[in-house]
């Protein structure tokens, strides 16, 4: 009976440290949180400097360095079409110290590869959304396209016919052209570059292409290009009188690539939460503001809840899109 009695009262003893112990681990999150940043914060870029993607995350997180008192180090890690990078961050400590700029080639890599060294939907949280910006149609001047109609048009009168550059499969612009060709229901030829394609479409050599507007900065006042449209819901402020492809009969065409910061999953909410908010406070700044605007992006305000439903939508899109556009995987 005494036997029992005492090994009760050690159970009881056992129980009670162990609650203590949990309860001091939820207190002590806050606190951690509360403090965090306390060293340098990397963020890992899968893609080469001066990518769309790295110059917008470097443009935010100069800034967000500089709130949230402690450097921001952006790390550059090519290679694999961004495998590497994100596989990088997917196997980090969850601690806040190692996040990954995330974008819409997340999805896209997952349709092009059977098997990834990481899950999107599964080893990453989505921490902020930074912006999404538009690709422009632009038409060889040598085509004498004034519109997208006339393009289209044309494209159904001659089927098969009509060359459209892409910086890849799986590129925005590629992407962005295969939602324009499907709205539009024509049949078009598709002409991969890993570089010049813009040249190409300039001499004439290939009919249009659905160029990033941050890499189509430099081209659009050529008078080799005719600029047709942006791939956006409405009309954007660097093109004002350039019609969207919704004005020009296309809803369906509708693309935007995304920039955002991803972070390893279970990170904690808090920590999350900080990094958001000091970005969103980043974002809101009009020096930043500016910046992004002569790139074309347009800055967003949503929540780490909404991003998440964001990113779950737009990675279901584009499967959808690639199984329409019968887009299969390269290896």
């Amino acid at each position: 009976m005494i036997i029992v009695k005492n090994l009760r009262a050690i159970a009881a003893r056992a129980f009670c440290l162990a609650a203590a112990a949990a309860i001091l681990v939820f207190a002590a999150a806050p606190a951690n949180a509360q403090q965090y940043p306390t060293r340098p914060i990397h963020v890992i870029s899968p893609y080469p400097a001066g990518s769309a993607s790295d110059t917008v995350t470097r443009v935010v997180m100069d800034q967000v360095s500089q709130l949230i008192g402690q450097p921001v180090v952006i790390d550059l890690k090519p290679g694999a079409g961004g495998a590497v990078g994100f596989a990088s961050v997917a196997r980090s400590d969850p601690d806040g110290y190692t996040l990954a700029t995330s974008s819409s080639s997340m999805a896209t890599e997952s349709v092009l590869h059977s098997k990834l060294p990481y899950d999107p939907n599964k080893d990453f949280v989505n921490v902020v959304l930074l912006g999404t910006s538009p690709n422009i149609l632009v038409a060889s001047a040598k085509s004498g396209f004034k519109t997208v109609a006339d393009l289209v048009n044309a494209a159904k009168a001659k089927p098969g016919t009509l060359t459209f550059a892409s910086a890849g499969i799986g590129s925005s612009s590629h992407m962005a052209a295969e939602r324009f060709r499907l709205a539009a229901n024509i049949e078009v030829r598709h002409v991969p570059f890993k570089e010049g394609g813009l040249v190409q479409v300039m001499n004439g050599n290939i009919d249009f292409y659905f160029i990033p507007l941050a890499a189509a900065a430099t081209a659009l006042h050529s008078d080799k290009l005719t600029v047709l449209a942006v791939s956006a819901p409405k009309r954007v402020p660097l093109l004002p009188n350039v019609p969207s492809v919704v004005e020009a009969g296309y809803p369906g065409a509708v693309f935007r690539f995304w920039n955002g910061i991803s972070a390893p999953a279970k990170t904690p909410p808090a920590v999350v939460q900080k990094f958001h908010d000091v970005t969103e406070q980043a974002l809101k700044m009009p020096a930043v503001q500016e910046k992004l605007a002569k790139l074309g992006v347009e800055p967003a305000q949503i929540s780490s809840a909404e991003f998440a439903k964001f990113f779950k939508e737009d990675f279901g899109a584009t499967v959808e899109l690639a199984k329409k556009a019968n887009i299969k995987p390269v290896d």
